[in-house]
């Protein structure tokens, strides 16, 4: 390709480009998360918005640890044997979310099918640590489908989350390719459970 057609190329449009962050809060939203010792999905999954995220002083907690049993085509998320969950990391996030002046707390987690409950009990001690140490903020959990499993949700709706979401991440016909661990069907059963209990 000689110069002349290097020049003729189109530019790509603004709108698509994004410039990094060059404000300190990244850096501090960072340093606190690593001081506590805290998963995001925002590093984990590798978002392409965390940086937009951490300068605006915000991030989703990812509980539960960061090695995931499932390994979903979608997810970047490691998929490996899990380590015991920490029993101090509900108050770690609780004091995240206080230093941090979150107004909405998201909490998700990795999938945890190693554990008889799936890791519910662990999100109902950090949805009340952070309604502890936080108060009127307000607290979205977005859970994996404890195998459909009605004493595991009910673990999480007593905690009382102000919006409790499942994602499905597809449509049905491709969830066997992308989900390979969990079903359209399953997912499905989770959310009509938690509407009929709380709806």
């Amino acid at each position: 390709m000689n110069p002349a057609e290097i020049k003729a190329r189109p530019r790509l449009p603004e709108w698509l480009r994004t410039r990094l962050p060059t404000t300190d809060s990244f850096g501090r939203t960072r340093a606190l998360l690593d001081e506590l010792k805290l998963h995001t999905v925002c590093e984990s999954a590798r978002c392409p918005n965390h940086w937009e995220c951490w300068s605006k002083g915000t991030a989703t907690f990812m509980i539960a640890g960061d090695r995931c049993t499932r390994a979903c085509g979608f997810c970047a998320v490691t998929t490996a044997k899990p380590f015991a969950l920490e029993a101090d990391e509900p108050a770690r996030v609780a004091e995240a979310s206080r230093r941090m002046r979150l107004r909405h707390v998201v909490i998700t987690a990795v999938a945890r099918d190693d554990l008889p409950d799936g890791g519910a009990e662990h999100f109902r001690q950090t949805i009340e640590a952070v309604r502890k140490l936080n108060p009127g903020a307000v607290i979205e959990v977005l859970t994996p489908d404890f195998n459909d499993c009605d004493e595991a949700i009910e673990t999480v709706l007593v905690a009382h989350p102000h919006i409790f979401n499942h994602n499905l991440e597809t449509v049905r016909r491709l969830t066997p390719a992308v989900r390979s661990r969990a079903t359209y069907d399953r997912s499905l059963s989770v959310l009509r459970k938690v509407k009929s209990k709380r709806g």
